[in-house]
């Protein structure tokens, strides 16, 4: 073999020792490198996998199922974790909800038991002082009752002012819507009436109220004083 081709066939040699997989080979000899060896090492699968899309290391690479796995188990966990949240808060808001119906509810009795209190209030505000003026007309009423028998000039002038003052006091009385309680010949009624005395008269039903001791009297609808009577038996 002459010396060009010995030249020839080494640099043949170096081109093929020197060709690593070049996709642009041009030796002209046949590149014997395996593609699969592009991956040349081991491939170790964890959550960063560093082996690229297509994994040609000629094993089963798991990376991907691995990682799809993990994915779903996260958003399983996630996911149960968040529904749980929601019926929580659901249950809380419902919870809320029902506290805030009860405290309206509330708001609404008080608001009502409030004005119909005051209105109350209203409707017999004068009752401490009519209460304290019958005890007057009382004795009035007495004084003249007294004097019905009396003949006596001077004491009939006396009376006029006492009837004068007693009307007056009557005026008031009605002036505020405060009526006297019929009760004479009336059957008894323990609302109305307070029998102090139970006495047996001919002629008369039991529990008819025969006489009127001390006057009853009515504030609008109330009864304020029932009338003190005698009631027959």
């Amino acid at each position: 073999m002459d010396t060009e081709e010995k030249t020839k066939v080494e640099e043949t040699k170096e081109t093929t020792e020197e060709c690593k997989c070049n996709d642009n080979c041009t030796c002209g000899d046949e590149c014997k490198c395996n593609s699969d060896d592009k991956c040349s090492e081991e491939c170790n699968c964890g959550e960063d996998c560093d082996c690229g899309e297509d994994c040609n290391c000629g094993e089963n690479c798991e990376c991907k199922k691995e990682k799809k796995d993990k994915k779903k188990d996260k958003k399983k966990l996630f996911g149960n974790k968040k529904d749980d949240k929601i019926k929580e808060y659901e249950k809380l808001i419902k919870e809320l909800e029902d506290k805030i119906l009860v405290i309206s509810a509330d708001n609404v009795n008080y608001r009502k038991r409030k004005d119909e209190e005051l209105a109350r209030l209203l409707k017999f505000c004068n009752e401490d002082i009519i209460k304290d003026l019958l005890p007057v007309a009382d004795n009035f009423e007495r004084a003249l009752k007294l004097a019905e028998d009396k003949t006596d000039e001077e004491f009939v002038k006396f009376t006029e002012g006492y009837k004068m003052v007693y009307c007056s006091i009557q005026n008031i009385l009605e002036k505020f819507d405060v009526k006297a309680i019929d009760g004479a010949n009336k059957p008894f009624d323990p609302v109305y009436h307070n029998a102090v005395i139970m006495e047996a008269k001919e002629g008369v039903e039991p529990g008819m109220v025969i006489e009127v001791l001390q006057k009853g009297y009515l504030y609008k609808d109330k009864v304020i004083r029932p009338a003190m009577v005698k009631v027959s038996e």
